[in-house]
C-alpha cells in the first residue's frame, strides 16, 4: 500500500471535521487518504476482519457513512487519492491494526455509535503511547490558520519524536514554531523561601538545556521560525494556553507499551483533554 493516512469515522460532526482535517493532512504529506469505519458487535470479541460477518442492514448503513466520508473528503482535497474500508471487530485493536502501515492515524475528540468512547478517554488514550505512529486528535472546526505549531518539551528523550513531528510540520505549513518550556517547582513550606534562589538556578538551567539542544534542530529545518517561551508553570496549563493561538499542539507519548494512561503521560493525556487545536502525540522514536 502506498503512503497514507488513516483517519476513523462515524459519520458524527467530530469525525467529518477530523475527515477534512486528515484529507488536508494527506495532501501536505503527499500521501493517500485511507478511511475506516468500525462495526463493533455487542457481546462480542471479533478478531481483525473484513465486513462481511456484519448484519446486511448494518453494512449498508456503515458504507453510506463511508461513501459520505469519502465525498467530504475529496471536497475537501481533489487532488488527493481517498480510498474507504469498512472493519468489524473491536475499535482500539483494528486502528492499531490499522497504524502499523500508516504515516499517522487520525480521530476526531468525541463520535456517535461505534465511536461513542472517544470522549478523550478509550479510544485516544488507548492509541496514543501504544502504536508506532503519530496520533492525532481534531477537536472542533479551526476557521482561522494561525500561522503556528506547538510543541512541548523538556529535554526528555520521550520528547525528541515529538520536537521532530513538530519541525517537520512547520516547514509542511511554512509556519512558526513555538517550543513551550514548562518547569513546575515543589510546593515547599512558607519558610523554605531560602530555596527560591536554588530553584531559580534550577530553571534557567534547564532552559539552557532546551536551547542547547533546539540548535542542532535549527540548523537542520533553517527556514523555520523558531520561538521558545520559557515559563515557571505546569506544563498543562502552559502548553493548552499556548493552543490558543495554534493550528495544531505537538506532545509526546512516553514509549510503544505500558498500561493505557502510563505509556500516554500525565502531561500529554491533560493536554488532550483541555487544548484548544488539534493535538498530535507522538511516538518514541517518531517514525515519518
Amino acid at each position: 500500500m502506498s503512503e497514507h493516512v488513516t483517519v476513523g469515522t462515524d459519520g458524527s460532526r467530530p469525525a467529518t471535521i477530523a475527515v477534512k482535517w486528515a484529507a488536508e493532512d494527506a495532501t501536505r504529506r503527499g500521501a493517500a487518504l485511507r478511511i475506516v469505519h468500525v462495526f463493533e458487535p455487542w457481546g462480542h470479541d471479533l478478531p481483525y476482519q473484513p465486513v462481511p460477518e456484519a448484519p446486511e442492514g448494518i453494512a449498508r448503513y456503515s458504507e453510506g457513512i463511508l461513501d459520505a466520508a469519502a465525498e467530504v473528503a475529496r471536497a475537501q482535497a481533489p487532488a488527493t487519492e481517498v480510498t474507504t474500508v469498512l472493519l468489524s471487530g473491536r475499535i482500539i485493536g483494528i486502528l492499531i491494526k490499522e497504524s502499523d502501515d500508516a504515516l499517522q492515524i487520525v480521530v476526531g475528540s468525541r463520535g456517535v455509535g461505534g465511536f461513542a468512547g472517544m470522549l478523550m478517554g478509550s479510544v485516544s488514550i488507548g492509541l496514543a503511547g501504544h502504536v508506532a505512529c503519530p496520533v492525532v486528535v481534531v477537536r472542533g472546526g479551526q476557521d482561522t490558520v494561525q500561522g503556528q505549531i506547538v510543541v512541548g518539551f523538556d529535554g526528555a528523550a520521550h520528547s525528541e519524536g515529538a520536537l521532530e513531528y513538530a519541525f517537520a510540520e512547520a516547514e509542511r505549513r511554512t509556519a512558526r514554531l513555538q517550543v513551550v518550556y514548562a518547569w513546575q517547582a515543589a510546593i515547599l513550606s512558607p519558610y523554605a523561601s531560602g530555596y527560591c534562589a536554588y530553584f531559580d538556578d534550577l530553571f534557567a538551567t534547564g532552559k539552557r538545556a532546551v536551547e542547547e539542544r533546539l540548535r542542532a534542530w535549527n540548523d537542520r529545518y533553517p527556514h523555520v521560525p523558531t520561538i521558545i517561551t520559557a515559563v515557571c508553570d505546569h506544563p498543562v496549563a502552559a502548553i493548552c494556553d499556548a493552543s490558543t493561538q495554534a493550528d495544531l499542539v505537538v506532545v509526546g507519548s512516553r514509549d510503544l507499551g505500558g498500561l493505557g494512561a502510563t505509556a500516554l503521560g500525565s502531561v500529554s493525556r491533560g493536554v488532550l483533554h483541555h487544548a484548544h487545536c488539534p493535538v498530535a502525540v507522538v511516538p518514541k522514536p517518531q517514525r515519518q
